[in-house]
C-alpha cells in the first residue's frame, strides 16, 4: 500500500490523492463543523486523512508558529516538549477528538530543533506515547540534532512504538511503516520552494515500500505529488 498526497490541501486535492494531511490542527483548534466537511469529502473520494497534532503538545511558546493560534489556553510556560502539564494533556484530548472526528487513523507529532536529544527528552517522548489511545497510530518527526544521536533516537522509536517520520532525502526511517514528509531538497531541514525533478522522483520511487505514505510539503506539492502518483501507477502497471 503506497499512498501519495500532500501536507495541507484545498478542496480540489480530494479528487486526486490517496491521503491528505490536515495541517490546521497543528496551528489551532478546528471546529467540529469544519472537521465534518473534510471527513465527508474524504469519504466521498476514498481519501485517508491524517492529522498533525496541536503544537501545544510539541512546541514551546514562540512568536512564529503561535502567531496563527487564536484559541490559546492555560499558561504558555507549560506548552511543548511533551510536558506532563494540564495544558499538554488538554491539547492531547483536543487532538484525539479531532482525529476521531475526521476518522483519521494516524496522528503526526513534529518536534522542533529546539527539542534536543537528551535522556530527559527521550523519556518524555516514551512516557507521553505510553499514555495514548491505542486505537490510533502515532508518528514522530524529530528535527534538529537527533540524527547525531542515533542510538538514543532508535531507543525512543522502539520503546514508544511510533512510526518514525522522515524526509527520505535527508534521513532513513527506522520503522517498517514509512511516513515520508517531503520538505524540498537543499541546505537545512526545509526548502519549501524546491520543485522535485524527474530524477528526484525516480530516486524516491526506489525508497518507498509496500507500507508507505508519501506526503509532499513544498510549494509545488500538488504538481509534484500528482507526478509521483502517476510514476508509481505506471511502475505498478509494468510489474503486473
Amino acid at each position: 500500500m503506497i499512498k501519495v498526497g500532500t501536507c495541507g490541501f484545498t478542496y480540489k486535492h480530494f479528487k486526486y490523492f490517496d491521503a491528505l494531511e490536515v495541517q490546521q490542527t497543528f496551528y489551532d483548534i478546528v471546529s467540529d463543523t469544519q472537521l465534518q466537511k473534510w471527513r465527508k469529502l474524504a469519504e466521498e473520494n476514498n481519501v485517508e486523512l491524517t492529522i498533525k497534532a496541536l503544537q501545544i503538545i510539541t512546541h514551546e511558546y514562540n512568536t512564529s508558529t503561535y502567531k496563527r493560534m487564536k484559541h490559546k489556553f492555560g499558561d504558555a510556560k507549560n506548552y511543548g516538549s511533551f510536558k506532563d502539564t494540564k495544558e499538554v494533556r488538554e491539547a492531547t484530548e483536543i487532538t484525539l477528538r479531532e482525529a476521531k472526528g475526521l476518522n483519521a487513523k494516524i496522528i503526526i507529532f513534529q518536534t522542533p530543533a529546539s527539542f534536543k536529544p537528551s535522556e530527559s527528552n527521550a523519556r518524555a517522548v516514551i512516557d507521553y506515547f505510553s499514555t495514548l489511545d491505542k486505537k490510533f497510530k502515532y508518528g514522530w518527526e524529530p528535527r534538529g540534532e537527533w540524527y547525531n544521536e542515533l542510538k538514543l533516537l532508535r531507543k525512543v522509536v522502539e520503546e514508544s512504538g511510533v512510526i518514525h517520520v522522515v524526509d527520505p532525502f535527508k534521513h532513513t526511517s527506522l520503522t517498517t511503516v514509512k511516513y515520508y514528509r517531503l520538505h524540498g531538497i537543499g541546505k537545512g531541514e526545509v526548502n519549501y520552494s524546491y520543485k522535485y525533478t524527474d530524477d528526484d522522483l525516480d530516486l524516491l520511487k526506489n525508497m518507498v515500500t509496500d507500507e508507505s505514505y508519501v506526503m509532499f510539503n513544498n510549494i509545488y506539492s500538488f504538481d509534484d505529488a500528482l507526478r509521483f502518483k502517476k510514476l508509481i501507477s505506471e511502475s505498478n502497471s509494468k510489474i503486473t
